[in-house]
Formats: C-alpha cells, sequence, structure tokens
C-alpha cells in the first residue's frame, strides 16, 4: 500500500508562516505530479498548488505571492512553503499524488491561522 505522509501543519498568526512537506517513500515519486489542497470548515475541497514531473508549477489565484511548492524528487518529498498567512488560509492541507490512474492522498495536516 501507498503511504503519504504530511507533516508541519500548526498553528500561527496572521503574517506568519508555515511549511508543509509531503513524503511518499514507496512510489516512483519523480514521475508524479505532487497537488497540495485544502478543506475549510463547510467549503469544497480546492487546489491550492501543484508541480509536475518537469517542476511546472500552478498556484490557486489567492495564494500566488506567498506560497511556493517545490520538490526533491531524491528525497521523495513535496513541500508547500507558506507565507504571509491569512486567516481565511485556515483548512486541512491534503497532498496528492497522481500519474495516470493513480492517485494517492495523505491524511492531511491542520493548518490554523489566528489572531
Amino acid at each position: 500500500q501507498v503511504q503519504v505522509v504530511e507533516s508541519g501543519g500548526g498553528l500561527v498568526e496572521p503574517g506568519g508562516s508555515l511549511t508543509l512537506s509531503c513524503r511518499a517513500p514507496k512510489i516512483l515519486f519523480e514521475h508524479y505530479t505532487v497537488s497540495w489542497y485544502r478543506q475549510a470548515p463547510g467549503k469544497e475541497r480546492e487546489l491550492v498548488a501543484s508541480i509536475d514531473s518537469l517542476a511546472n508549477t500552478v498556484y490557486l489565484d489567492s495564494v500566488k505571492g506567498r506560497f511556493t511548492i517545490s520538490r526533491d524528487n531524491s528525497a521523495r518529498t513535496c513541500t508547500l512553503q507558506m507565507n504571509s498567512l491569512k486567516p481565511d488560509d485556515t483548512a486541512v492541507y491534503y497532498c496528492n499524488l497522481k500519474m495516470g490512474h493513480y492517485d494517492f492522498w495523505g491524511q492531511g495536516t491542520q493548518a490554523t491561522v489566528f489572531s
């Protein structure tokens, strides 16, 4: 069974930073598109950022300039650096790895921005 492990959530004040990490040690990580989604209470899950096997990136408009997605294929890890956090960024963040019909999700990590 493929294991996708997220870490790095927590509590932070507005304007602060969090770094989320996603690791998948048992797959051909370099071939997968890795994405971060988030879901806030009462809202739909939305795509936050994505990075494909060529390191092309896509971002949700509201996080552009504040969040950065990156990958380290040798470590089979994807990182989402979140800066200038706002209360609206509060959500459970999920890592997703996709390649063709292969589609794997992590368990989610909570990020809470409060003042």
